[in-house]
Formats: C-alpha cells, structure tokens, sequence
C-alpha cells in the first residue's frame, strides 16, 4: 500500500482550515476526534488506512447533517457543518472515496 498516496490535498486541507476557523469562531462543532482529524488535514499529514476508513465511515453516518437546519449559514453555521469542514468537507468526503477505492483495489 505504500504507492498509495494518504497524504490530504492541498483543498481537503483548506477545508479542515476553514472547519478550525469556524470551531474557533462559533465555539462548536465537532468532537475531540474530529479536531485531531482537523489537525491532521489541515498540515497535511499522511494518514492510515485505517483513518480513511474511518473517515468514510463520518461522512457516511453525517451525509445527514447537511440537510439540518443552518448547515451552511455563513453567520449562524450548524454544529453539523462545522463539523463536516473539521472532516475536510465535500471535498475530503470525495477524496476519501477516491482513496478507500484504490486501497481495496489494492487488498
């Protein structure tokens, strides 16, 4: 596995930054699991197998949240959607598929 590349992109980075941004702003949003996850997005650091697992296994289970109340609101955003940018947002739901796909590929 190691050809596979688990480091986050440069825009799942962003994401998780924007997601740090918001926490500190708003003072919610996500789990002590979800600012390490933030964390490590946003310095791009490589990553397990096993967390991209479970970063399939978040976005999965909280797909939900965006059709919340506020998911998205600029001035009052939900807890559900900073927590989804903590993740790395849609494009850290896209890039984990894009990964999970080729570790199974992989075996």
């Amino acid at each position: 596995m190691a050809e596979i590349d688990l480091k986050p992109t440069k825009k799942v980075a962003e994401q998780a930054a924007k997601g740090l941004k918001l926490r500190e702003k708003h003072g919610r949003g996500g789990t002590e699991v979800g600012l390490e996850r933030a964390r490590q997005l946003s310095e791009r650091r490589e990553l397990t197998p096993d967390i991209v697992k479970k970063m399939r296994a978040y976005f999965a289970r909280h797909a939900v949240d965006k059709d919340a109340p506020r998911f998205g609101d600029a001035e009052q955003p939900s807890a559900g959607y900073i927590a989804w940018w903590l993740w790395g947002g849609d494009p850290g739901q896209a890039w984990v598929e894009r990964t999970m796909k080729r570790l199974e590929k992989a075996g």
